[in-house]
């Protein structure tokens, strides 16, 4: 017993380094064989299964460990809209630009010559891009585009930049627009270029990518993305090997501890935005992604989410090399409420059986 309890605790620890013994998909996904597939195959799969179908409007999911799928549900090969995962896509394209001194962190709006229907106040003017991509810009000027969370914003021109949370869209519409000026490229092109290409996504279409927003209310359009569920793994594993796809370094190491460094605390969060508090998960909130913080279960030591509205989402645990992708296609007009979007990502990683 002894022996066999050192062998467990060798192998768990080592499961804890991400990017170790990953298989990578080739135009299509490696399904696990039978033997990989046995920490998934319990009860609580099957019941997971059953929740899905009976208590979600989930239209497509797939969970992958090392690289390959251990679980389906739904239609993974249909496109549908994103809602806000395509600002965490953002946030992986910056990489190479910030990198390369082509996107300065540290230019405020007033350098970049950002202003807005309504006018920007000398005191919003001194956010700087890192304060907008961290939704700490102090900037409470009305979004364009609806989904994020005005309704908790302090009063316009209260809040130093750089010293509060808001997830607001007008932060991350703003973040596209810096993006595209400073690079002189189309956000649909990168993700095509860095992304979509090197990892040999099968369903990307980007005559589907198209601008949306009220430019009566704000100048600055949001940037929907239309995935399938099995593109959207392809970004959970790239995320989980640390920016790397086969031998390429698609997004360099640097950068994804950069997008998951912290930059606000759960214990900020659920106090700006009541509606997280109660729930009994609790996220901080780096670049564009969502970090799971504050867990006792060590499936979600390190995990981390892209998140939209009515139920899209990419999480990442790398403690048990695993990636979840699910989504609800808006066209059907449903949606999946917050907790049941959270019991999905939780329910998901409790099906993996940590004694294999």
């Amino acid at each position: 017993m002894k022996l066999r309890h050192l062998l467990y605790i060798s192998l768990f620890m080592g499961s804890m380094v991400p990017g170790m013994a990953q298989t990578f998909p080739d135009r299509v996904w490696h399904q696990a064989n039978e033997e990989e597939a046995k920490p998934w195959q319990n009860e609580k799969s099957r019941a997971f299964r059953r929740y899905l179908t009976d208590s979600t409007v989930i239209t497509g999911l797939m969970i992958v460990h090392k690289g390959k799928v251990v679980f389906d549900f739904g239609d993974v090969e249909e496109l549908s809209y994103i809602a806000s995962i395509r600002k965490s896509v953002l946030s992986m394209l910056y990489g190479q630009y910030v990198e390369d001194g082509t996107i300065k962190l540290n230019k405020t709006i007033k350098e970049l010559g950002i202003d807005d229907v309504e006018g920007i106040l000398p005191i919003e003017e001194t956010a700087t891009v890192q304060d907008i991509i961290s939704a700490r810009s102090g900037v409470y000027h009305p979004e364009g585009y609806p989904g994020g969370m005005q309704e908790y914003a302090p009063e316009r021109g209260s809040v130093k930049p750089g010293t509060h949370w808001l997830y607001s869209n007008w932060d991350f519409n703003v973040a596209g627009y810096i993006f595209e000026q400073e690079t002189g490229k189309n956000i649909y092109d990168e993700v095509e270029r860095q992304l979509a290409n090197p990892l040999g996504m099968q369903d990307w279409d980007r005559s589907l990518q198209q601008k949306q927003g009220n430019t009566s209310v704000s100048k600055y359009l949001a940037y929907p993305m239309w995935f399938s569920t099995r593109d959207m793994a392809r970004l959970g594993l790239l995320m989980l090997n640390k920016g790397k796809w086969k031998n390429t370094q698609v997004i360099s190491t640097s950068w994804v501890d950069e997008m998951l460094k912290t930059r606000t605390t759960y214990q900020e969060l659920n106090n700006n935005v009541p509606v997280f508090q109660g729930t009994g998960v609790y996220y901080g909130y780096g670049y564009m992604w969502w970090l799971w913080q504050n867990v006792e279960d060590k499936r979600y030591e390190g995990a981390y989410s892209a998140k939209g509205a009515m139920g899209q989402n990419i999480t990442v645990y790398p403690a048990i090399e695993t990636v979840l992708a699910f989504k609800t296609k808006a066209a059907y007009q449903r949606r999946n409420s917050s907790d049941v979007r959270i019991k999905v990502a939780q329910k998901a990683a409790a099906i993996f059986d940590m004694q294999h």
